[in-house]
């Protein structure tokens, strides 16, 4: 593991234990073993190294061997429920990776006080949204949802399941649950629900 690596791990668990607010360069250098001037070297601020946490920490969760992003170009052969609980199990892949959830629950618990926890989030419910709209005009190209207000749709299913998420998350941080997932899905039964749902409203067989 490179320096940088271990000063993001050092922050991440620092962050899980007080919160974004109570993590400081120089905890962060102590933590990791060196002095404060040479995490500079490294990193600009805390706020930098949040930031580069969340992007390291995703693309790690992406790589992580869970569930394979949908391949858009073989739709024909799948039901419109089928795709979105695909796409779903994708995405939750990322969310519930061990170190992703840790950060996800920080960044939750404080977007309301921390413009650089809110701006993440920002960025990952748009990331979200083009993900959703780009799978939904796949769908119409294939036949298999009703041409009607498209980009409506995309944003209303991108946005349900988003408030979802934020719900479970929330539970999550309460105590109430152990783990994201449930029933023995990296899906919540809730979300689950929802998309058997929604894919009865658009699906051109459903009329």
């Amino acid at each position: 593991m490179g320096r940088k690596e271990e000063i993001l791990y050092a922050a991440l668990e620092l962050a899980a234990e007080n919160g974004i607010k109570g993590v400081s360069m120089s905890l962060i250098a102590e933590k990791v073993g060196i002095k404060a001037p040479s995490l500079y070297n490294h990193f600009k601020s805390k706020d930098e190294i949040v930031r580069e946490m969340y992007g390291f920490l995703r693309d790690r969760a992406l790589a992580g061997g869970g569930p394979a992003p949908l391949d858009l170009s073989k739709l024909s052969d799948m039901s419109v429920e089928e795709i979105l609980l695909d796409s779903v199990s994708a995405y939750m892949g990322i969310v519930s990776d061990r170190d992703m959830l840790t950060l996800f629950k920080v960044l939750y618990s404080e977007r309301g006080t921390n413009p650089v926890a809110a701006q993440i989030l920002v960025e990952e419910t748009e990331r979200m949204l083009r993900s959703s709209r780009n799978m939904f005009y796949a769908l119409v190209v294939h036949g298999k949802v009703k041409n009607d207000d498209i980009d409506t749709a995309a944003m209303t299913y991108s946005l349900t399941i988003h408030s979802l998420i934020d719900y479970r998350m929330d539970m999550l941080t309460a105590g109430m649950i152990r783990e994201f997932g449930e029933e023995g899905s990296a899906v919540p039964l809730s979300i689950r629900d929802f998309i058997r749902w929604f894919s009865h409203q658009i699906g051109v067989n459903n009329e």
